[in-house]
């Protein structure tokens, strides 16, 4: 299953940002990690802001939700990490799904 996420990350001024900045050097291996193993399909950070979408290909709910829980940003500051779950399809199967309908 693909699954697009948004993640949002905030902070308090305790960490900082050198703080911050040592928490997402750690995720961001993780994410690479990841992407090189498959279950990242791709990974972009949203300009200007504290935001990274990512597009997942893993084979249950349940397995996502996991991964989740693992993730180094949500272990040691995921009160202050935000995550939109959308399930996608890709649109080459749409596409024939729709042409299949047209009788």
């Amino acid at each position: 299953m693909l699954y697009k996420l948004d993640f949002t990350v905030e902070y308090d001024a305790d960490i900082g940002q050198q703080g911050l900045f040592g928490i997402w050097a750690e995720e961001a291996d993780a994410a690479l990690g990841a992407k090189a193993a498959g279950v990242v399909v791709d990974l972009w950070k949203i300009v200007g802001e504290r935001k990274v979408l990512a597009i997942v290909k893993v084979d249950t709910p349940d397995d996502l939700d996991r991964i989740l829980f693992d993730l180094p940003i949500m272990k040691k500051m995921g009160q202050h990490v935000h995550v939109d779950v959308k399930s996608i399809r890709r649109y080459e199967d749409f596409a024939a799904d729709v042409k299949s309908r047209l009788g």
